[in-house]
């Protein structure tokens, strides 16, 4: 590959979807296109891979159960060379798949079958808190962040400890600390940091990444000083942060 993917230029929001079953896979690109989306069937991961070298989707809406390809290696390679919204579409129920489809980033996860206009919601929810952070990012020019003898680059998603000690983030984790360090030492609630009001009491995505930071930054996690839980009412991040 010798040039970078390119976003797509306005107009639709482009949507990848990959699903292997035929009828499925009609069955989602339709109803987006129906919804005003652009939609591009890929039947199985090397044809989402091809696609990548051209366009940078909006979103990619993923089966965890490929036949040539782990679906969540998949979701991992996403966030980590994208970035894109993803929404993982599965016969899959048990909770740790979704918990680990959460962990790497993936923005929800949906457990066929489905209703296609909860779908078509969930994505549009997405979308929503993906262009929020977006313009967050465009409102803050600052793309480092420190506090404590930590620092936080926002570009690369990369934190690095006191210690030396590096992370790459998560798209996910990467979201939610940059929400909490825009606005230190004040109470958010679980929609702000999404940045969806349209975000589901039961949803396990915020407890998810609360706990991944807590397990970077915190010595104690069991008792953390930085995140802090203010019961009733969301999570507080207690300390001075500087952005330069």
């Amino acid at each position: 590959m010798n040039h970078d993917p390119i976003r797509p230029p306005e107009g639709p929001r482009c949507i990848y979807v990959l699903e292997d079953d035929p009828a499925i896979c009609r069955l989602v690109a339709g109803t987006l296109v129906e919804f005003g989306f652009e939609a591009v069937e890929c039947p199985n991961a090397a044809a989402l891979r091809r696609q990548l070298l051209l366009r940078v989707p909006d979103l990619c809406i993923v089966d965890l159960g490929l036949p040539d390809a782990d679906g969540m290696d998949v979701v991992r390679d996403l966030q980590a060379r994208l970035g894109c919204g993803v929404l993982i579409l599965t016969g899959r129920g048990y909770v740790s798949d979704r918990v680990m489809g959460l962990e790497l980033g993936a923005d929800d996860y949906m457990v066929k079958p489905f209703e296609p206009r909860e779908l078509v919601a969930r994505v549009r929810s997405i979308l929503r808190r993906h262009e929020k952070m977006q313009g967050a990012h465009q409102d803050t020019p600052a793309q480092t962040a420190e506090f404590g003898g930590w620092r936080f680059h926002g570009q690369s998603n990369t934190l690095h400890a006191p210690d030396g000690q590096e992370w790459t983030l998560s798209a996910g984790e990467a979201r939610m600390l940059t929400q909490f360090l825009l606005r230190p030492n004040r109470i958010l609630d679980r929609e702000q940091l999404c940045g969806d009001r349209d975000l589901s009491p039961l949803d396990r995505g915020v407890d998810v990444r609360i706990s991944r930071l807590r397990r970077k930054l915190e010595s104690d996690p069991q008792n953390p000083k930085t995140i802090r839980t203010v019961y009733g009412a969301g999570y507080l991040f207690a300390g001075e942060v500087r952005w330069t």
